[in-house]
């Protein structure tokens, strides 16, 4: 995949998810920054890929986003070329007992940081005329989910609003999408009980758990140019549990 000397920010990078994104775009030439708000995995992961770039930042602070990516920006040398907006929580509880607190926290930064952090990457890409955002939703951003209101709406408000960002700035060159995981083996599913685990695969048409690897091959396909034709749309990462 041809993304060789892109610039790109990864948010989320210490994480499961995050962390293989950020190795599939190095390995494939591009010029990263990774951020999150765990300082040691991200100096581990620093040591460990050596010439990627790292900055600690907690997306929830949205008077200091428009910062952030300035500062990333110059991080990279000035230029951004692809932002993967893959930071997000989870504040799990039935509705009838999910507090304003679980709900507002979820959305917040989940669905409104996503947009800030997407609205000052446009405004860069604006001057490159070229880039590409992708933003992760999930899979019950469309199907639903017991316990998960908040997020199931967090997730599906970012698939809506990468619509309409896409289509704000197809004309410019800048292309927005989103990559929609099921269910992935990381440390948070291997938390999981077994038997509700072996329950959830056995709804899996593929029989089994994706890898976070499968989810990074996605995200590597929108951010080269053998997507340059592709806005607006959701590549669903789930082993056959979402047909819609």
């Amino acid at each position: 995949m041809n993304i060789e000397k892109k610039n790109i920010i990864v948010t989320g990078a210490s994480g499961g998810i995050g962390k293989s994104i950020v190795k599939k775009l190095h390995e494939n030439g591009a010029k990263i920054l990774a951020t999150g708000t765990n300082e040691e995995k991200l100096n581990k992961l620093k040591n460990e890929l050596k010439d990627i770039e790292i900055l600690s930042f907690d997306i929830s602070n949205h008077e200091k986003i428009e910062e952030f990516i300035e500062n990333a920006t110059a991080k990279l040398g000035g230029n951004l070329d692809c932002i993967v907006n893959n930071a997000g929580i989870t504040k799990d509880n039935l509705t009838i007992r999910m507090s304003m607190v679980e709900w507002s926290k979820v959305i917040d930064i989940n669905l409104t940081s996503t947009f800030l952090m997407s609205k000052f990457a446009i405004k860069k890409m604006l001057k490159n005329k070229s880039g590409k955002i992708i933003n992760i939703s999930s899979v019950v951003g469309h199907t639903g989910n017991v316990g998960q209101a908040n997020y199931t709406a967090s997730k599906a408000g970012i698939v809506a609003m990468s619509k309409s960002l896409a289509i704000e700035y197809a004309k410019k060159n800048i292309n927005v999408n989103c990559v929609s995981p099921g269910f992935i083996g990381t440390a948070m599913t291997d938390k999981i009980d077994d038997k509700f685990k072996q329950l959830i695969i056995s709804k899996i048409p593929a029989n089994r758990l994706g890898s976070p690897e499968d989810v990074a091959n996605a995200v590597l396909f929108l951010a080269s140019s053998y997507s340059d034709y592709i806005s607006g749309e959701t590549i669903h990462v789930n082993g056959g549990l979402y047909l819609g």
